[in-house]
């Protein structure tokens, strides 16, 4: 028995085969996949959004004392997601966790002295200069500001540079 009979609304009978009905439930599942797979993606898209809405209304985080950064040392800060570098002469600069090339989150390699990127092994110095690509500029920067000696940084908008420059620092 190689097909089924149904009645429709006027009583008529109506063969459908097997092949036709495991089409059509073969073609329902697809959809219900497809939805699925975009409710997902929404979703993803959404709960993005929704971080990076909150990151951006706290624009100005406390990176603590100024005794706590010794020159020479790079100090991740989890809570605005950069580096803390403080360089020789005791200035300080805030430098982006993301990679210029493709955006990867860059580690500080402390043996290396180094940033180094996992993905396409970019490496940066202590005040984010290129020193070997693909990445095409320095790590970008935020502006920091020393008040009643506690170290500020407004993370509200990353500064894209070409080079270093004294000015990008905040001195004691």
């Amino acid at each position: 028995m190689n097909s089924m009979n149904c009645s429709d609304m006027t009583g008529n009978e109506t063969k459908i085969d097997r092949r036709r009905f495991l089409n059509r439930c073969w073609t329902l599942f697809g959809i219900a996949a497809v939805a699925e797979f975009g409710w997902l993606g929404l979703s993803f898209m959404n709960s993005r959004r929704e971080r990076n809405r909150a990151f951006k209304t706290e624009s100005i985080i406390t990176a603590g004392p100024v005794e706590w950064f010794t020159p020479e040392t790079v100090t991740a800060i989890p809570n605005g997601q950069f580096y803390l570098a403080c360089l020789a002469d005791g200035s300080l600069l805030a430098l982006s966790r993301t990679c210029t090339h493709l955006g990867c989150s860059v580690p500080w390699d402390e043996e290396k002295r180094q940033f180094v990127c996992p993905c396409h092994g970019s490496t940066f110095n202590l005040i984010g200069e290129v020193l070997t690509a693909p990445a095409p500029r320095p790590l970008d920067t935020y502006p920091v500001r020393i008040e009643n000696g506690i170290v500020k940084v407004n993370i509200s908008t990353p500064q894209k540079r070409e080079r270093f420059d004294k000015g990008q620092t905040a001195r004691l």
